[in-house]
């Protein structure tokens, strides 16, 4: 999948248990590059936040969000989004390359990130847990893919697509797409 495909139905994140949202994506990357993306906090601030990571059990670390530099200055972030986002994780489990899951937040949700070879990638399965109101997963699954398709488009070397146009555009589409 590159950048500039549109989102195909498969594309989009699904509640796959109550709480808990999944989104799969096939990278055109191998395994050791996603990981790299995902663990190193260099190539993390390209596509998600900043923060550098302890890989190892329990480990603390801060992800720190600046979306606007995702963004191209024609397209504004919405309003109540602050410029700079900080949130204080732990490592939860970690199994290089191919199993980073951490905490999310104060309400003790987490994210796991599984990573497994594909004929032309990596198939990068994403699950996010803990998102018991319908607002926070409308905002999350909107966050979550457009974060991968900018993922995507870094690890293809494509056009990236504007953050927050896509975003908003996104958390719509996930209003008519999740459950009520």
């Amino acid at each position: 999948m590159t950048a500039a495909t549109k989102a195909a139905p498969d594309a989009y994140a699904a509640v796959t248990e109550p709480a808990t949202l999944t989104i799969r994506r096939l990278l055109p990357a191998p395994v050791e590059r996603v990981w790299a993306y995902l663990t190193e906090a260099e190539l993390r601030r390209r596509w998600l936040a900043d923060g550098v990571m302890d890989l190892s059990q329990d480990a603390r670390f801060e992800l720190v969000w600046r979306n606007d530099s995702l963004s191209t200055p024609t397209d504004p972030r919405p309003e109540g989004f602050p410029v700079e986002h900080r949130m204080e994780s732990r490592i939860l489990e970690v199994r290089p390359p191919v199993r980073l899951v951490f905490s999310w937040g104060a309400a003790g949700g987490s994210v796991a990130f599984d990573l497994t070879p594909m004929e032309g990638g990596t198939l990068l399965t994403v699950t996010h847990r803990r998102l018991a109101e319908r607002d926070a997963m409308l905002s999350v699954s909107a966050g979550w893919h457009i974060h991968l398709d900018v993922l995507a488009a870094r690890l293809s070397e494509t056009p990236m697509p504007s953050f927050w146009s896509g975003w908003k555009r996104l958390k719509d589409e996930y209003a008519g797409r999740l459950p009520d």
